[in-house]
């Protein structure tokens, strides 16, 4: 689908909170409308409501790089995110909403023999899954990619890349608005400005929760907020392993397209691809600090241009239009926990680091299955938070580049 439909005054309704729903859902991001809207459709629940303390997908959903691959190193990740993969090139025509999705590619810069084999097998293990990926050599990278610097005598020298050509873009506030328009559509409540302070827990299970604009029954509440997971969480006695960061991107002016691709490097801490707009959005590393602030420290963003520049010298005369950040709650092994918790039919979906947009079809998929039949979906389970204690980490730190 091409060009944006016209625009009604809303695309939803903004019902008064009912004293009680099925399923009540703490945040409304891309991943709360996802869980909301596959609820009703996959699962016919949708006596449920998605509570935001702000706007719909006011939070990360708006303030993300919209970068959307599959090519992670384990099996149990590359599972989860090739699921969402496809759910996305099925996805404008099923919410009959644009979305922009643009499958543009992505390439993932070696800069050091350590990284060409970490490289190298990360392709063969995407390959066994099943997932799109092949390795190129720096004369291949500038081929996809012309304006990247691949000569052998800068800084950070391009010794090659892997590039996943299903990978690519999309316009992240279209994703949120087709998902809440469809859910409401069939009954589910999007409720704004209703900020959840506490949830109440009877009997070992999640009963209610305690918002600002009252108390709210709930045969389940669904947690789905973010870097503020373990706040919310903490309510029902859970501690969440996460910590909370800034994660600061930017973008430049508006420019004729130049850049045909999506750009990573984890060396140099950038990544860069050009919206349909025109303007570069490039991401970087998050801050090291823990804050739950959405700004950043400006040497990072300093940081983030220097490492640009290495890479794309045709970026020096660009102008910075605006920086920004979003909180993301980090988890020891920068995989997402997703599953049940201690407390009965109180369910968690957190710890995406800076993965979470790329995940949205899939994990709302997934969460919803959970929610729905008490036991986490299998592409889900082995996230969950027993991992640990088991030991059974998926540690996707390198594949996970820049933490994202």
């Amino acid at each position: 689908m091409h060009g944006v439909p016209e625009q009604p005054d809303r695309l939803w309704s903004s019902p008064e909170p009912r004293r009680s729903y099925d399923v009540v859902i703490v945040g409304g991001g891309g991943h709360g409308l996802a869980t909301a809207y596959y609820l009703a459709k996959n699962h016919g629940v949708t006596n449920v409501a998605v509570l935001e303390r702000g706007w719909l997908a006011g939070g990360n959903m708006a303030r993300n790089t919209t970068i959307i691959r599959s090519n992670y190193l384990w099996d149990e990740s590359a599972g989860i995110y090739e699921h969402a993969l496809k759910l996305w090139e099925g996805l404008e025509e099923e919410l009959g909403y644009p979305l922009l999705f643009s499958q543009r590619g992505v390439l993932n810069l070696a800069h050091s023999l350590q990284d060409v084999r970490d490289g190298v097998r990360r392709v063969h293990a995407n390959r066994l899954n099943g997932v799109d990926a092949e390795w190129l050599t720096p004369e291949q990278v500038k081929e996809v990619c012309p304006i990247v610097e691949v000569s052998p005598d800068v800084r950070y020298p391009v010794l090659g890349a892997t590039f996943q050509p299903r990978a690519g873009i999309a316009k992240h506030d279209y994703v949120a608005w087709g998902y809440a328009r469809a859910a409401a559509a069939m009954g589910v409540h999007l409720i704004e400005n209703c900020e959840v302070t506490g949830v109440e827990v009877a009997g070992g299970r999640a009963v209610a929760v305690q918002t600002t604009r009252g108390r709210i029954a709930a045969g389940k509440v669904a947690l789905s907020a973010a870097g503020h997971s373990s706040v919310v969480a903490e309510t029902a006695g859970v501690r969440l392993p996460l910590q909370t960061h800034p994660l600061q991107a930017l973008v430049s002016e508006l420019l004729e397209p130049v850049h045909p691709t999506v750009v990573m490097s984890n060396a140099v801490h950038v990544y860069v691809s050009q919206a349909h707009k025109g303007e570069l959005v490039m991401g970087a590393g998050i801050d090291a600090y823990n804050s739950y602030r959405q700004r950043g420290a400006f040497h990072i963003i300093e940081r983030q241009m220097s490492a640009a520049l290495e890479l794309f010298p045709v970026f020096a005369r660009a102008h910075v239009l605006r920086t920004w950040a979003g909180i993301v709650d980090v988890s020891p092994d920068a995989s997402p926990i997703v599953g049940l918790t201690g407390v009965d039919d109180l369910y968690v979906n957190c710890g995406w680091g800076t993965g979470g947009f790329k995940a949205t079809p899939g994990v709302g998929w997934c969460y919803a299955h959970t929610v729905a039949h008490g036991e986490p979906h299998p592409l889900a389970a082995p996230f969950s938070l027993e991992r640990f204690t088991t030991g059974a980490l998926v540690d996707e730190h390198g594949a996970a580049a820049v933490a994202h």
